[in-house]
């Protein structure tokens, strides 16, 4: 049976629909992940579902344990990831309440997030310039397209710094440099799973223009999650959907991305090393 993750962002905090099976509480080498591990059935499928801010909402972005969070789904299985979170709009055409499907991520933060699971007594430069899987991404385009909503496939992610939002000035910035959406999460779930050769992709709820657009009011909380709401039940819509479709990940190129990747010399990494990364770099390092 395939596992499929589900990270769920600002609003999504649960799967409903789907058969529960267990809740598992998982303790890795890096830390504790952001909340317990809920594991569902969807017909023929797997899913290991982890809200990334808690269940509760308590963890900030900068804050949240990633390596800790893409290494429970590696361990549990997972073979792709479909990452669901809100963002800001920085183009007229992305309305709140669309969706978007990003391609690439521009990293602005600057908080020294844990982005990599080698950074201590081994080194692998995995390639970054595709950081999303495009064969899920075109699937969850496709399995996205059936409801009554504008789902945007394309585009970059600018990952800033919270748990502020923009000033104007920024804001208008990322807007020249060419950006489509703003958030504060998704680039390290991106780097992590593409060093563990997980499929990712972000499913990307427009709650707002940011504060670039001039007519529109200061962007609050209030706004945000009142746009949340109407998203949410449109994205688990879109989850189902992209549940009852077939992808074959073993074949994918993203299950190689570590292939020649590791520069360390097997027999200088550390064997405490070996076993906390078997998961992930074993069948390159024995």
């Amino acid at each position: 049976m395939e596992k499929i993750g589900v990270i769920g962002g600002s609003g999504l905090y649960n799967l409903d629909g789907l058969k529960l099976k267990d809740e598992v509480t998982l303790r890795t080498p890096f830390g504790d992940p952001s909340d317990k591990f809920i594991i569902a059935e969807f017909e023929d499928k797997e899913v290991v579902f982890l809200p990334r801010h808690g269940k509760d909402h308590a963890i900030s972005p900068s804050k949240i344990n990633y390596r800790a969070n893409i290494y429970g789904m590696k361990k549990l299985g997972v073979s792709r990831i479909l990452s669901v979170s809100a963002c800001g709009s920085l183009k007229e055409e992305f309305k709140p309440c669309d969706f978007v499907i990003p391609l690439q991520f521009v990293d602005r933060t600057n908080q020294a997030r844990k982005y990599t699971f080698f950074d201590e007594g081994i080194v692998a430069h995995v390639s970054f310039a595709y950081p999303v899987c495009e064969d899920f991404a075109k699937l969850v385009h496709k399995a996205a397209g059936q409801f009554n909503v504008d789902v945007h496939y394309g585009g970059t992610y600018l990952n800033m710094e919270g748990p502020q939002f923009s000033t104007q000035a920024e804001s208008n910035l990322y807007r020249s440099w060419g950006m489509d959406i703003i958030g504060m999460t998704n680039m390290a779930e991106a780097r992590l799973a593409k060093e563990a050769e997980l499929c990712y992709v972000t499913l990307a709820a427009v709650t707002d223009y940011d504060c670039w657009r001039q007519s529109e009011e200061v962007v609050t909380v209030d706004m945000i999650l009142e746009n949340l709401q109407k998203n949410t039940d449109t994205a688990k819509k879109i989850l189902k959907s992209v549940l009852s479709q077939s992808f074959d990940s073993k074949s994918c190129a993203c299950n190689k991305s570590l292939q020649h990747a590791i520069v360390t010399r097997p027999q200088a990494i550390d064997s405490k090393i070996k076993k906390d990364l078997d998961i992930i770099i074993g069948k390159y390092v024995s």
